[in-house]
């Protein structure tokens, strides 16, 4: 029986240790520092990847509507693309085939000017090239469709974007992984990691539990599924000169209480270089509730989730730009997420500073499954994911 250990209850946690979980002849545990999935960056973001953290106080009260991404912004030969793009077709199978709530609201990506047009035609082309589906939308067809929403120099239009009610989707996949015979430990916080014999001999894991008590594990496979926290878990294992510096890109996300201008797709401002996002986004519940963001701040205090008025101060021009008709005394704070980076400053678009996902293997340390940098499209791609790790430790 091989023992394989998962760091991290977020979605791409769960889609992992499910995946594994679902092989004859593997023992899985799974390992959460708090006392239920999801109560961390999977609940705190648009899109996100897995959120076992070791700082954070859990979510509460925020929306659990998060946006399955079509894999349009990144390179063609990158994880981000190719997990996407698969992960995507997978997510909106599973929710299909498990009943859980979702809708493919597709997303418009709007242009104010010649640049932003010219950035949105990029990727367009993009997206023809490595087959994801795109259109564009002429100004008769958008004020038919969306006549509240302002696009002076065009719209370019993704199909295969949508919403999912994360809750329920880390509810199904943490369900298949224990109806399958794996095991969840919550309320348990690692705390040390020693590589036996540099992995050969396996690895021995120290982690906290809520009384204070403190017990170790031994397991053959380690899978460092931590988002916020996974360089925390890398630096425990691997030596000195492979440790890994964390950086927190903060976003903040306002609510909107006004009944109207209403809209029934995503919009999102055109990519432009610089930005380190995706731009003050409008996305959607599965009622039609509108909601805004997130913007980007590079923050060093990871514990840091208390918006700040001078965000939205900062939102409101980009947000009145594609939705003029917005009341700004509707709009107000709502809650922060925290993504995980790999670098200072680095975007989540190809172009300078673009960061993939890092999944791999450590060279010398046999087991051992990195999962680094899963930020968005971290949830759109977790089946793919699961798939992915499993591929690492069955070839």
């Amino acid at each position: 029986m091989r023992v394989a250990q998962v760091i991290g209850a977020g979605v791409v946690g769960l889609a992992v240790a499910r995946q594994l979980a679902s092989r004859d002849g593997t023992s899985t545990i799974l390992l959460e520092r708090h006392g239920a999935p999801g109560m961390e960056t999977s609940s705190r973001n648009s899109e996100v990847g897995p959120f076992h953290h070791f700082y954070f106080l859990p979510a509460t009260d925020v929306c659990e509507l998060q946006v399955i991404h079509a894999g349009i912004y990144y390179p063609a030969d990158s994880l981000k693309t190719k997990l996407c793009v698969k992960g995507r077709e997978m997510l909106y199978e599973l929710c299909e085939k498990r009943d859980i709530p979702h809708r493919n609201t597709k997303k418009w990506i709007v242009a104010q000017n010649e640049d932003q047009w010219k950035s949105c035609l990029r990727v367009h082309e993009h997206a023809q090239s490595i087959g994801v589906p795109t259109r564009l939308v002429t100004q008769e067809e958008a004020k038919q469709r969306e006549p509240e929403v302002r696009a002076q120099a065009g719209i370019v239009e993704s199909l295969t974007t949508g919403i999912v009610d994360s809750h329920s989707l880390m509810t199904c996949l943490q369900g298949d992984y224990e109806n399958q015979g794996g095991d969840v430990a919550f309320q348990t916080a690692v705390t040390r990691i020693e590589p036996l014999n540099s992995g050969k001999d396996g690895y021995r894991i120290w982690a906290r539990s809520e009384d204070g008590s403190e017990d170790s594990i031994t397991t053959e496979t380690l899978i460092n599924s931590a988002g916020n926290g996974a360089c925390y878990i890398n630096n425990l294992v691997l030596p000195k000169e492979r440790h890994r510096t964390p950086y927190y890109a903060k976003g903040t996300y306002f609510s909107y209480s006004a009944s109207s201008p209403k809209a029934s797709t995503l919009i999102y401002p055109a990519p432009m270089p610089g930005h380190g996002g995706l731009g003050t986004h409008l996305t959607l519940d599965l009622t039609g509730r509108l909601r805004f963001g997130p913007d980007v701040e590079w923050i060093t205090d990871p514990n840091d989730l208390k918006p700040s008025a001078a965000r939205l101060q900062q939102a409101l021009p980009e947000i009145k730009a594609y939705l003029p008709n917005v009341n700004p005394e509707a709009i107000d704070l709502d809650y922060c997420g925290i993504r995980p980076k790999l670098n200072p400053g680095g975007g989540n678009t190809a172009g300078k500073g673009f960061q993939d996902f890092v999944i791999q293997e450590e060279e010398g340390f046999p087991g051992f499954i990195n999962l680094l940098g899963i930020e968005s499209p971290g949830l759109t791609s977790s089946l793919a994911i699961g798939k992915m790790v499993e591929g690492l430790l069955y070839r």
